[in-house]
């Protein structure tokens, strides 16, 4: 393709990044979803933000909401490497009340209604409307090419999954060309895709847009006192009534190996979230972190490779089957199957089993953890067993459905009060 012709190059990302993701409890207590630890280094927004740097695009906008702080830090660090002059940047735009002083972002819609101004400025063609908490590798560009060759109003990204499982998300109803004929929030019997009587499309919350026509939508939209300014409730099914909306397959799009599954991932619960990042300790994982050819941007903190100390029998540090961040100390524990983010450092006899340890975590003597998330800067006290009696776990932390147990440093605190 000759890059003259790239349509990413007319067109900017916008990043919804304001959701807390309550599903995922304390994890957000003091960060916003897309802020979020994921896979040793990155957080959960670097992915939607890689995939656009990765696809071309070189303009693009996040609006944040609650809890910004730790997410506006991370980009301001990691982020910082667009410069004005070449017609690149990353601006943060957070709720302001720049159209009332009684309303802060009312809905996804809304977040962009708001910065009209501000995205007019960039002087775009094309607007790509981004999820910012869903781990995925994706180029844009096909999307866009797509989006343009149709002649859509807008273009729906849209994963394909077992119809059944469809239940948890809106699903498209599309026909044998792709359009759009109904939309389906969360149906009990969700319509298949043509030929493919056992899949359906279910919405990514990724979307295309020509600029002009949005904008001329979200005017409308903001004037209407029953909408709830929501891109999912509101606008995309009035366009799938009256205008034409498309469905692009994430198949087509999915940066992957040959034969490799479509990688994409909403780590929205604490079950989800530990498994993610468990998996990718796996021989091959479906999500490949090392493909140069796509790499997943972040901030990168300038600490010392991991260490290894301790060589007894009782007494030895070691990782199997796990990834150990830099800048951590393995001091006579004994690590497997586990994830240990950014200077985590462990003590003599200690065990962690299925464990996802996110940075500046201490792990004390004699402590065993097994099945567990432990949020960052957590201080484990000496001989503390979690991971073998379900009960005695829930009393101080919270268990979840599938048996992980996450770890806070308030939950350790109210425990430490009571002895």
């Amino acid at each position: 393709m000759v890059e003259t012709q790239r349509l990413t190059r007319r067109a900017m990302a916008f990043v919804l990044a304001g959701g807390r993701g309550r599903r995922l409890k304390e994890l957000t207590d003091r960060r916003v979803k897309p802020a979020v630890y994921f896979g040793g280094k990155t957080r959960i927004i670097d992915f939607a933000l890689s995939n656009a740097m990765n696809s071309g695009i070189r303009k693009i906008a996040i609006a944040t909401q609650y809890k910004a702080h730790s997410l506006i830090r991370h980009c301001q660090r990691g982020w910082n490497f667009f410069r004005a002059e070449r017609n690149e940047f990353l601006d943060i735009l957070p709720a302001s009340q720049r159209t009332s002083e009684d309303h802060w972002y009312r809905g996804t819609a809304d977040a962009v209604t708001q910065n009209i101004d501000i995205v007019d400025d960039y002087d775009v063609d094309y607007i790509v409307i981004l999820a910012g908490d869903h781990i995925y590798k994706m180029d844009y560009e096909i999307m866009l090419r797509e989006h343009v060759e149709s002649g859509a109003d807008v273009t729906v990204g849209c994963l394909t999954v077992p119809r059944m499982e469809a239940t948890a998300f809106g699903v498209m109803d599309v026909d044998a060309t792709g359009r759009i004929v109904s939309f389906l929030e969360k149906p009990a019997d969700p319509p298949a895709m043509p030929g493919e009587p056992d899949k359906a499309l279910a919405s990514m919350g990724i979307y295309v847009f020509n600029w002009a026509f949005l904008r001329d939508l979200l005017l409308r939209d903001a004037q209407d006192p029953n909408s709830s300014h929501d891109f999912g409730t509101d606008l995309i099914p009035d366009i799938v009534k009256n205008g034409k909306a498309m469905a692009h397959r994430f198949d087509t799009s999915c940066v992957r190996e040959a034969h490799a599954p479509a990688y994409w991932k909403d780590v929205g619960t604490v079950d989800a979230f530990w498994q993610a990042n468990i998996a990718l300790t796996d021989f091959t994982p479906d999500l490949n972190l090392w493909d140069r050819d796509w790499p997943i941007w972040t901030y990168s903190e300038s600490v010392p490779p991991a260490k290894f100390i301790h060589d007894e029998t009782d007494r030895r540090g070691l990782a199997v089957s796990s990834m150990v961040s830099g800048g951590c100390i393995i001091s006579g524990t004994e690590v497997r199957n586990s994830l240990l983010f950014t200077e985590v450092h462990t003590n003599s006899y200690a065990v962690l089993d299925h464990a996802v340890v996110l940075p500046y975590v201490t792990v004390n003597r004699h402590a065993r953890l097994r099945n567990v998330v432990i949020d960052s800067r957590v201080v484990i006290p000496e001989g503390l067993i979690v991971g073998e009696d379900p009960e005695a776990d829930a009393r101080w932390f919270r268990v979840s459905e599938g048996g992980v147990t996450l770890i806070t440093q308030d939950m350790l605190d109210r425990r430490a009060a009571s002895l």
